[in-house]
């Protein structure tokens, strides 16, 4: 088991909204400077566009940090999933984090598990797995029978159970349902608050320990010590005031995170 930190640590500092966004370069040396050693690259598209010897780049970069990398993307299409899985292979990763849907793509169940079945061979050939991440488009129970009907070592549960609050679904019941399939752990902690008036609430994040996660009775029922499932850092950090004082307070939040997990891991 390893921490790691995803390019969603970085949401603020590598958006169009910086001045200057982050590289990747920096990102992995933040990461490696943190302690952590793991950076996942996740739902980042300029990644799909590095050069081969761009990629070759980030890859040694990488390499000389001691930092291991992984890649996240959404969709289960064959064709962009055999995409990622070249990525995967340009920069030593064995393992990628999906969703089901896409952008463009919303496949049935028994849809998604034939793609599935077609690509994930492939990725077993390479010794890649893939996690297919919960979230509040899928039911947690939904998610568990497509990776089961596919029945692949090599296909896996990247578990985030904040997520699926937006459906309804308690975060304790989705780790219950999906614990003896996760291969990948999303960290992030939230909370809810009233909106001004007290009309209705506010569901966002907040500093990992302050909010509604239940991390030890997650890591007690999935074990990743045990498993050696790296767990990957991530925000839900609402806009503040001003960029600068969100900026700070992202990178507050990314230390605490990796210092939380060091002392309770």
């Amino acid at each position: 088991m390893a921490i790691g930190l995803s390019t969603y640590a970085f949401f603020w500092r590598i958006s169009d909204r910086a001045e200057k966004p982050l590289t990747l370069a920096q990102q992995l040396e933040q990461t490696r400077e943190l302690g952590a050693d793991v950076f996942q690259i996740c739902d980042h598209a300029p990644v799909e566009r590095l050069s081969t010897v761009e990629l070759r780049e980030l890859r040694s970069v990488a390499r000389d940090l001691g930092v291991t990398l992984e890649l996240g993307t959404r969709g289960v299409r064959p064709e962009h999933l055999k995409r990622y899985l070249d990525l995967a292979e340009a920069l030593d990763v064995t393992l990628v984090r999906s969703m089901l849907y896409s952008a463009t793509d919303r496949p049935t169940l028994a849809e998604a598990a034939e793609w599935l079945r077609e690509t994930v061979p492939g990725y077993a050939e390479r010794g890649v797995t893939l996690a297919l991440e919960t979230y509040e488009q899928v039911a947690s129970a939904d998610l568990v029978d497509v990776v089961e009907a596919v029945g692949s070592d090599h296909l896996g549960i990247c578990l985030d159970p904040a997520n699926c609050v937006a459906n309804l679904e308690h975060p304790r019941q989705v780790v219950e349902t999906t614990a003896r399939h996760v291969a990948n752990l999303h960290v992030k902690d939230f909370d809810f608050a009233r909106q001004a008036g007290w009309v209705g609430f506010t569901l966002s994040g907040c500093r990992l320990g302050e909010g509604r996660l239940d991390y030890g009775a997650m890591i007690e029922r999935v074990k990743p010590a045990e498993k050696n499932i790296n767990q990957i850092v991530e925000h839900w950090l609402p806009l503040q005031d001003d960029f600068e004082t969100t900026c700070r307070l992202e990178d507050e939040w990314t230390r605490h995170s990796v210092e939380f997990l060091r002392s309770n891991s």
